[in-house]
């Protein structure tokens, strides 16, 4: 039959490869600062503006400093948040992070979070 006693132990007590190591303080933050770094650097080397366009206030352009580290950071933490670090202390996740977000601002941003109706009319005429 079912043996939940097995199924406790191998989902409470990290069977599942590297979940539930602890890392310092130190590494975190070292994590955040490299998935920022890599985000920015990939995207600028896919063209992603530094910078959206003008006023700045009402753009609703991707740009390699918004929203892209912010993503990185926000994927990042929910992956520390379900104990999930990687190997070297979470270092190939934040960089494997930072490459996929700048891919997904870069190809993908506006198919899942479209522009308002507004700036779609303006670019059409």
């Amino acid at each position: 039959m079912f043996n939940l006693n097995m199924m406790h132990s191998c989902v409470y007590n990290g069977a599942y490869g590297l979940a539930n190591i602890g890392i310092s303080n130190f590494d975190v933050a070292l994590c955040y600062i490299v998935a920022i770094v890599v985000s920015i650097i990939v995207a600028l080397i896919l063209r992603v503006p530094l910078l959206p366009s003008k006023p700045y206030m009402y753009s609703f352009d991707v740009s390699a400093l918004y929203p892209t580290p912010i993503m990185a950071m926000g994927i990042l933490s929910l992956f520390f948040v379900l104990g999930y670090t990687f190997i070297y202390n979470g270092l190939v996740l934040s960089v494997v992070i930072g490459v996929l977000t700048a891919l997904f601002v870069k190809y993908l941003f506006y198919e899942v979070f479209p522009k308002p109706l507004q700036d779609n009319k303006e670019e059409a005429s």
